[in-house]
């Protein structure tokens, strides 16, 4: 048994009546399939997947040993949805890996240190922040690293840039950008068109015709 285990019991009923009352239950629906196994029903606790999840520190592409039934099978979790206003798990497809046999999976690009110009007003950004790969299920990384400091206004980084871990592929498209650093845009303020007088000018050319128009009549 390995690190990461969750229970889960199978399911005969299905449906949106059947998922509710899972869930009043402290359950979720979830289908577990993979391997060349028919796809079949379970119901998992979703505290115990977000424990899972949260504290592997693999996220998404954590292995998991699912037991059900009494059988255990190593599993990642291939599709999770959520609740869009309380984030909470609503349901989760689970997919059966061969820990012989190699997989694809989406993993974080993380970057490290401050690029260098950003000291000159520069902005960074990220076009890509996750990529493809794909390795052997027990090789694959939290995320794959890469160093911006040394970036200047102007220059880019690419996901041929990558340096991979041993025993990991990547599969995404090598020309795509991952990290660039942009000049600000600076918009320049619109110049005064001539003839045209503002309402200060326009109260301090009526206040002049007024005193003229005064010393006039004074007279």
């Amino acid at each position: 048994m390995g690190e990461h285990v969750l229970q889960a019991e199978t399911r005969d009923e299905i449906g949106k009546g059947i998922a509710r009352r899972l869930r009043r239950a402290g359950k979720i629906p979830a289908v577990f399939y993979g391997r060349g196994r028919d796809s079949r029903a379970i119901a998992i606790d979703p505290r115990a997947l977000e424990r899972v999840l949260h504290t592997s520190g693999s996220g998404m592409n954590t292995l998991i040993d699912l037991t059900l039934s009494g059988d255990e099978s190593v599993v990642l979790v291939k599709d999770l949805q959520r609740d869009p206003v309380r984030g909470a798990y609503l349901h989760a497809d689970f997919y059966e890996v061969d820990l012989n046999q190699t997989v694809e999976v989406t993993v974080p690009i993380h970057f490290l240190g401050k690029a260098k110009g950003v000291e000159f007003g520069g902005i960074v950004d990220h076009p890509l922040r996750e990529i493809e790969i794909t390795c052997l299920p027990r090789a694959i990384p939290d995320s794959i690293e890469i160093d911006i400091s040394a970036l200047e206004i102007g220059d880019a980084l690419h996901v041929s840039d990558l340096v991979a871990p041993a025993g990991v592929t990547i599969t995404s498209d090598l020309e795509q950008a991952i990290a660039n650093v942009m000049t600000p845009i600076v918009e320049e303020a619109p110049a005064e068109e001539e003839g045209v007088v503002t309402e200060e000018g326009e109260a301090a050319a009526e206040g002049g015709a007024s005193d003229e128009k005064s010393e006039d009549e004074s007279d």
